[in-house]
């Protein structure tokens, strides 16, 4: 069975596509061989995490096309027909029996080669509301997987499989304990998960920055500030206290660890990027989460919130999230019962479903 999966290019739509490939190398490949290729976006996260170990990749051209300049989108629709063809062309060779895409720009050059070549293309939503890439790629689609109910008025009903965010196994196995010893923290203290994503979020850590001197006195943070911020928040690290420096412990990026570092956490600060739709529910971690602009992780915010797990402040008022990170830390009870709330949400059998769905399809 030979299978190829695409994604945008960012965290919560390349990790699916692992969790998914975990699961099909575990029931296919002992009853006949599994092929897999991942056809991605030069230089993005799908790129950095796709070693030969984990899956070939091959790179297309693609770009976005909403919000630029007329020159900007011009460039877009070249790079969309450019990134086309050379998408056709790894189908051509490696002549999958399914294409799974999941979703953001840079999948829509394989999926429009899919229909081209003819190959069932299955599509998954890993947010609750599509984007522009989602919408046009259902056209094409022969189904749609989606995280959440609340997304199937946005999409085709006939074709469309509610069947959860795909974690990877980590997040089904991650425990409070294991986590805190592997990340070095004390296990008395409580503790803070500060991330914005596998971009890194700016004024998240610019928020921490600056208070930080108070926030160590309340908790231990582990944060993850991507790698654009990470040479002056070393700095801002090293010029605290002796004595606090130890309570903050400051990473570019988690990749495998990332599953210990919620298990460990009491609370997280963080976007809401589609990940969190399905990870802060199998850990069952709290949440404050601060949307970022330009994307739709207002509504994943929005759907966590109104379900008790999570509390959403807008990037405008980031600054108030000191304040609420104090009260929720200090509040046992109120923790306890977000927490409950996002354990409800957990869909552990996501990414099973969703390999269903591509053997079927394959067949």
């Amino acid at each position: 069975m030979r299978v190829v999966l695409s994604g945008g290019g960012t965290g919560g739509h390349v990790y699916p596509a692992l969790a998914v490939a975990a699961v099909l190398r575990h029931q296919i490949s002992d009853k006949r061989p599994l092929e897999l290729l991942y056809i991605g976006v030069r230089g993005r996260t799908d790129e950095q995490l796709m070693t030969d170990e984990i899956m070939p990749f091959r790179a297309v051209r693609a770009s976005a096309l909403r919000g630029r300049s007329p020159w900007g989108f011009v460039k877009g629709v070249f790079d969309l027909l450019r990134g086309t063809l050379e998408a056709r062309r790894y189908l051509k060779q490696f002549r999958p029996h399914v294409v799974f895409a999941t979703g953001g720009y840079a999948s829509v050059p394989v999926a429009l080669a899919a229909r081209i070549v003819r190959r069932p293309l299955l599509l998954y939503l890993p947010d609750i509301r599509p984007g522009w890439a989602v919408r046009l790629i259902a056209r094409l689609a022969t189904r749609i997987a989606v995280t959440s109910e609340a997304s199937l008025s946005h999409l085709p009903k006939s074709k469309t499989f509610v069947t959860g965010y795909p974690v990877r196994k980590g997040f089904l196995e991650a425990v409070r304990e294991e986590g805190r010893r592997r990340l070095n923290l004390d296990p008395n203290l409580k503790t803070l998960l500060v991330s914005g994503g596998s971009q890194g979020a700016h004024s998240l850590n610019r928020m921490v920055a600056e208070n930080l001197p108070g926030l160590v006195t309340l908790c231990q943070i582990v944060h993850v500030s991507g790698a654009t911020d990470i040479e002056w928040l070393t700095r801002v690290h090293d010029g605290l206290p002796a004595e606090s420096r130890g309570r903050y412990h400051l990473c570019p990026y988690l990749h495998d660890e990332m599953p210990w570092a919620m298990a460990a956490a009491d609370l997280a600060l963080s976007r809401a990027g589609a990940s969190t739709l399905g990870e802060l529910p199998a850990l069952g971690l709290p949440a404050v989460l601060v949307p970022g602009p330009f994307s739709d992780q207002e509504e994943n915010a929005r759907y966590l919130s109104d379900r008790g797990a999570a509390l959403m402040l807008t990037n405008s008022h980031v600054a108030g999230a000191v304040a609420l990170l104090k009260e929720l830390l200090n509040n046992n009870e109120r923790l306890t019962a977000m927490a409950q709330s996002a354990r409800a949400l957990a869909c552990p059998d996501a990414a099973d479903r969703i390999a269903g769905l591509l053997i079927e399809m394959a067949k």
